[in-house]
């Protein structure tokens, strides 16, 4: 897609700079959350057993649990760990079209997934190895991979540590 370029651009990033001074608070003068954190992550996919090869097969995200949709009968809704008592979810809809990814409003853009350097070099082979295609260190962010799961979610392996962005800190 086209990206702003001259006073387009310059009146985005100034708005961005008012945000900032508007919103974003020194460490020392912002409240603590109000939530413990993410539970779960609910996203869909298309086939339940690719889904599970791809996260728990290839990329090693052990499945803990496999159940039944509460809300649509038939449907399967089951969990991977990605560390941290952190949960990603995912539906599937029997009998429902399930269109391509599009980039759009309210959707998934990606899911970073923070990873050690061990990791990444082991998931750069098998990404490599399969012939999935992705984005990444070479592109100048050494420290990231882009991809897409079977579902057209994108995906982010990124050996930063929780809390930091960047290379600076943002939550203790």
């Amino acid at each position: 897609m086209p990206q702003p370029a001259g006073k387009e651009l310059e009146d985005i990033r100034a708005r961005r700079e008012e945000l900032r001074q508007r919103y974003l608070r020194p460490e020392s003068d912002r409240p603590r959350s109000t939530v413990r954190g993410v539970h779960h992550l609910a996203l869909i996919c298309r086939d339940t057993e690719e889904t599970i090869r791809f996260y728990q097969e290839f990329l090693g995200f052990p499945l803990v649990e496999l159940v039944e949709n509460r809300d649509y009968a038939g449907s399967n809704h089951f969990f991977f760990d990605i560390g941290n008592h952190n949960l990603l979810g995912f539906f599937d809809f029997p009998g429902h079209d399930h269109p391509a990814f599009t980039e759009t409003i309210g959707g998934v853009q990606h899911l970073a997934i923070s990873i050690s350097a061990e990791q990444f070099e082991v998931a750069k082979k098998k990404l490599d190895q399969a012939g999935i295609d992705y984005l990444g260190p070479d592109r100048g962010v050494m420290d990231s991979m882009y991809f897409r799961d079977p579902n057209g979610i994108g995906l982010e392996l990124y050996q930063e540590e929780l809390g930091i962005f960047n290379g600076h800190r943002i939550l203790d």
